[in-house]
């Protein structure tokens, strides 16, 4: 009975505020905006999906345990006011009319709990843009433009040498196409959970690069505090988080979510014996220039 209710209750206060019966204060550019704006600028973007506003509120991620100072630097981050560093939102204030139905379900859901959340951190005259630039197959019920939206994604890195801040189990590319137009590729490997711990280590390592490098971030929450140290030393980074999933599946045409293989090969010796059975992961291992854990680091 309570989850039944809670359903209504997501479906009447959409409804309220997509028919402008209760105000929407957020304003957020399509995915086309979006990629354009990436596209014709060098401008950084930092991404905020639900895992993010639901850490502000104090609950864990399911890679990263909550903390009240991730919270509080969460809310900085939204906050940020730089020309040249996009600060993104999902987009979902307007209509869901385009997203399938159980995205439409837990999008509802999500602002029943978490609008005022939004609505307390985020600044109502700014145009925020689209975090769904990452997430732009599974959601959508029309996936006639995705084809058109990953190629321009991939034109962002054309004959860029790049750098990917990635998790253990992520393999960004490997096994696809979406980095073969960058001109070269080096890879940090990072905690597989919990790797805002490991900021400092991580933000060591890209040091070590130089400012025409094109840095790449899949690294859960970590990644907006990473990615905005580096646009204030001078980097170009973007916050990519789960593209490379997405654009697995719409590779593989998938109807619904769906594992990859890849997420379970994790840690060195791992991808040395994959390496053994396919040349992906030997071209992984050779772009991995550092290793980090918990514990350890390998430069």
């Amino acid at each position: 009975m309570k989850r039944k209710i809670k359903d209504i209750l997501a479906v009447v206060v959409y409804f309220l505020y997509e028919k402008g019966i209760l105000h929407n204060r957020i304003k957020v550019h399509t995915i086309d905006e979006t990629i354009d704006e990436l596209l014709r600028t060098e401008k950084s973007m930092v991404r905020f999906g639900d895992g993010d506003i639901v850490m502000i509120k104090g609950h864990d991620r399911v890679m990263q345990k909550a903390d009240p100072e991730i919270a509080e630097g969460l809310k900085e981050i939204l906050a940020c006011s730089y020309d040249d560093l996009l600060v993104m939102l999902p987009g979902i204030f307007d209509t869901l009319s385009n997203f399938r139905i159980n995205s439409r379900k837990f999008w509802k859901e999500h602002l029943l709990f978490y609008r005022k959340t939004y609505e307390t951190y985020c600044d109502p005259n700014k145009t925020y843009y689209n975090s769904f630039v990452s997430r732009c197959y599974y959601l959508v019920e029309d996936r006639t433009p995705c084809g058109g939206w990953f190629a321009k994604i991939r034109k962002i890195w054309e004959n860029r040498d790049v750098v990917i801040v990635e998790g253990s189990r992520t393999h960004n590319g490997v096994g696809n196409d979406l980095f073969d137009t960058a001109n070269s590729i080096e890879r940090i490997i990072c905690p597989p959970s919990d790797a805002y711990s490991a900021i400092p280590t991580i933000l060591k390592a890209c040091a070590a690069y130089g400012k025409d490098r094109l840095f790449l971030l899949s690294v859960g929450v970590a990644a907006k505090f990473i990615a905005v140290e580096l646009f204030r030393q001078g980097y170009r980074v973007l916050d990519i988080g789960n593209l490379d999933l997405e654009y697995e599946w719409y590779l593989r045409k998938a109807e619904g979510k769906m594992e990859l293989e890849k997420h379970n090969v994790i840690g060195e010796e791992a991808n040395c014996q994959a390496a053994a059975r396919d040349e992906a992961y030997a071209d992984y291992l050779k772009q991995v220039k550092v290793w980090l854990s918990q514990d350890t680091e390998r430069i």
